[in-house]
């Protein structure tokens, strides 16, 4: 993710666990994008939680882990965090703050949209009709998944509900339509292994050529994992209403999304 422009302060006032508190800073905004270049030359994200006095707190998205106040500069950028989207991320493997993990080049942009998005009103959506095969016969049998409609899935711990989601993605389909159809999978604060079990599943079955898959691991920051689906529904909402796909979203775990919320 290629940050462009901005504004750029060298005083920093404290560095305190995700937080880096930047002193003398003028006309910086809540949710502002920031860019942390430490003396070696390296870059971190991180966002603008606090305003004020003259002082913006900025939490940092990577950690501040070797992060010192002498060397350390923030770039306050002047927007929002925003995703590039264009119809080449189906196939794609991103980090939960939507950098590419597959090791390939960045995707070219149809253009870069606000994370943060808009809500939609209720009363404008159409009502939900058309019927998700998901090829796990109880839930298309007893808990039938129409498009526009949610279905949490509830597990017990230790319980194997990452396996129902991979095969959720893998498996379903729109009945009765041929319009393109996509899935967007978002793992949230899942360990490695799951990760890459994700991954290979998708893969493996095919399905990941009309997927994009969003991966942020237990070991990645918490503050990512409040980031990852807010991206991931980005990229959903541009394939739904820009592209005219029709778009299933996969969640997993909104536990950890919850915990770090806290």
């Amino acid at each position: 993710m290629t940050v462009e422009g901005g504004v750029q302060y060298s005083k920093i006032a404290e560095i305190k666990g995700p937080l880096v508190i930047v002193d003398d800073v003028e006309n910086a905004a809540f949710d502002e994008l920031v860019e942390i270049e430490t003396n070696e030359g390296e870059r971190r994200l991180g966002k603008v939680l606090e305003v004020g006095n003259g002082k913006a707190i900025v939490q940092v998205f990577e950690g501040t882990t070797g992060l010192s106040i002498a060397g350390t500069n923030a770039k306050f950028v002047g927007k929002v965090m925003e995703m590039p989207v264009s119809k080449e991320v189906l196939g794609r493997v991103f980090d939960g703050l939507g950098r590419p993990k597959d090791g390939l080049p960045d995707p070219i942009a149809d253009k870069f949209v606000d994370i943060n998005g808009e809500p939609m009103n209720p009363e404008q959506r159409e009502y939900p009709k058309d019927f998700i095969q998901t090829g796990v016969s109880v839930i298309d049998g007893l808990m039938t998944l129409v498009r526009g409609q949610k279905l949490p899935i509830f597990s017990g711990s230790g319980m194997s509900h990452n396996l129902l989601a991979a095969q959720i993605a893998r498996q379903a389909s729109v009945v009765g339509t041929q319009d393109d159809f996509a899935v967007v999978f978002a793992a949230i604060g899942v360990q490695y292994s799951e990760a890459e079990y994700f991954r290979r599943s998708l893969e493996e079955s095919g399905a990941l050529k009309r997927s994009v898959l969003f991966l942020n691991t237990a070991d990645d920051p918490a503050i990512e994992r409040i980031i990852t689906p807010r991206v991931a529904l980005t990229v959903a909402e541009y394939l739904a209403f820009d592209l005219g796909m029709h778009v299933l979203v996969v969640i997993t775990d909104m536990t950890n999304y919850a915990e770090a919320l806290r």
